[in-house]
C-alpha cells in the first residue's frame, strides 16, 4: 500500500475530529497526583489510584477551600483523569485566579486547556507557567504538541529541540517530534525519532502505536504489525494490531474522498 497524502491542512478542523487519544497497553490514566500536590505543601497524602475516587476526596477537599492551591491541582487532576475536562478547566481557571502566579497550578491549568482542544490558550498560559531563564522540558513539550495542533510544526519542533536538550532521549519528546513529521508527511524523519524513542526503557505503549502507524503509512504493514504487537499477551496485541488497522483505514478515508494522515495521541509528557 502506497500512501498519498491531499495537499490539504492536515489539522484544518477546529475539533479534530481525526484525533485519536487511545493509548493501548494499559497507559495509566491518573498522573502523579502525589506529586503535584506534594511540591505545593507539606498536607499531601498518597492520592487515590482509582480516578472517580480521587475526584470525590480532591473536590470534597476543594469544596471546603476553593482558594486552597493544593486542593484544586488534586481535584483538577483528578478530574482530568476521570475524562471530566471542562470541568478541570474550570476549577483550574478559578484556581490560578485565587492564586495568581502559581506556576503548578498555570501548569495544570493549561494542559487542562489541551485537554479540550484549547490550543493557543494552552500555549499562552504555559508560557507563564514556566520562564527561559528556569524553562521545565516537560511544558516546552506540551506547549510543542499545542503548535503541532495549531498547524505551527515548525515553530513546535524548536519546543521539542529545547526540551530535549534538557531531558536528552526523553521517549515521550521524541514520540511529539515524530509526530510532528508525521502532520508534515515527512514519515522518513519521522520514523527515526520515534525508532529513538522506542529504543529507550522508558517507552510507552503509545510509543509503540505511534511507530507502527508512521510504519504502516509507508506501506510496510507487516513490519508495523510486528512493531505493535511485540513481546505483548495475545489479547493486548490484538488490540493494537485493531488498532493499527483502524488508524491505517481512517487514512484511506471513504471511496473517492481525499486521503488524510491520523493523528495519533501526542503525549503531554505529564
Amino acid at each position: 500500500m502506497r500512501q498519498r497524502f491531499s495537499p490539504a491542512r492536515l489539522l484544518a478542523s477546529a475539533s479534530l475530529v481525526a484525533m485519536v487519544a487511545i493509548s493501548l497497553g494499559g497507559c495509566t490514566a491518573m498522573s502523579k497526583l502525589s506529586d503535584i500536590t506534594g511540591s505545593t505543601g507539606s498536607k499531601a497524602e498518597a492520592a487515590p489510584s482509582d480516578p472517580a475516587r480521587a475526584v470525590e476526596v480532591y473536590g470534597e477537599r476543594y469544596r471546603a477551600n476553593p482558594k486552597d492551591a493544593e486542593a484544586a491541582l488534586g481535584y483538577g487532576e483528578a478530574l482530568r483523569a476521570n475524562g471530566q475536562r471542562a470541568q478541570a478547566a474550570a476549577v483550574l481557571e478559578q484556581a490560578t485566579i485565587a492564586n495568581p502566579g502559581n506556576k503548578l497550578l498555570l501548569a495544570q491549568y493549561g494542559r487542562a486547556l489541551s485537554d479540550n482542544g484549547n490550543f493557543q490558550q494552552a500555549f499562552d498560559v504555559l508560557s507563564k507557567a514556566h520562564s527561559p531563564d528556569n524553562p521545565d522540558w516537560r511544558l516546552l513539550s506540551v506547549q510543542g504538541t499545542a503548535l503541532d495542533q495549531l498547524g505551527r510544526h515548525e515553530e513546535a519542533r524548536s519546543y521539542y529541540a529545547s526540551a530535549l536538550k534538557i531531558a536528552p532521549g526523553d521517549p515521550g519528546v521524541l514520540s511529539n517530534l515524530g509526530l510532528s513529521y508525521m502532520l508534515s508527511r515527512d514519515l522518513p524523519k519521522a520514523e527515526e525519532a520515534l525508532r529513538q524513542a522506542y529504543a529507550s526503557p522508558r517507552a510507552s505503549s503509545r510509543v509503540r502505536q505511534n511507530l507502527g502507524l508512521v510504519v504502516g503509512l509507508q506501506g510496510r504493514f507487516a513490519e508495523a504489525e510486528t512493531i505493535v504487537k511485540a513481546d505483548l499477551p495475545p489479547d493486548q496485541a490484538a488490540a493494537n494490531v485493531a488498532y493499527l488497522k483502524d488508524m491505517l483505514n481512517r487514512s484511506e478515508g471513504p471511496r473517492g474522498a481525499p486521503k488524510r494522515t491520523p493523528v495519533a495521541s501526542l503525549s503531554q509528557s505529564d
